[in-house]
């Protein structure tokens, strides 16, 4: 990665919502979790991006470096999936 590309990725990081925000409302546990926990977790991740300034940035970071693992953008690994194919 470019310093260029460096400078850019921290700009954008540095406005997002999230930042400082406790990791783990983005990311799933490394032990399986229940369903309804899962849910709770992910809404309250998606309350964070629909506040924030970078959510295109962001979503556009996980889509180009295929980030397989929690909320990018607003959208879990698996809606980002299907918005991938949906614009195919």
């Amino acid at each position: 990665m470019s310093s260029l590309e460096r400078q850019d990725r921290s700009g954008w990081q540095a406005s997002a919502a999230c930042a400082g925000e406790s990791g783990s409302v983005f990311y799933p546990p490394l032990r399986a979790e229940r369903r309804s926990v899962r849910s709770s977790r992910e809404q309250r991740a998606k309350a964070v991006c629909a506040s924030c300034p970078v959510t295109s940035e962001c979503l556009d970071h996980a889509l180009a470096h295929d980030e397989r693992f929690g909320i990018w953008g607003g959208l879990t690994n698996r809606e980002r999936r299907i918005a991938v194919v949906a614009s195919d």
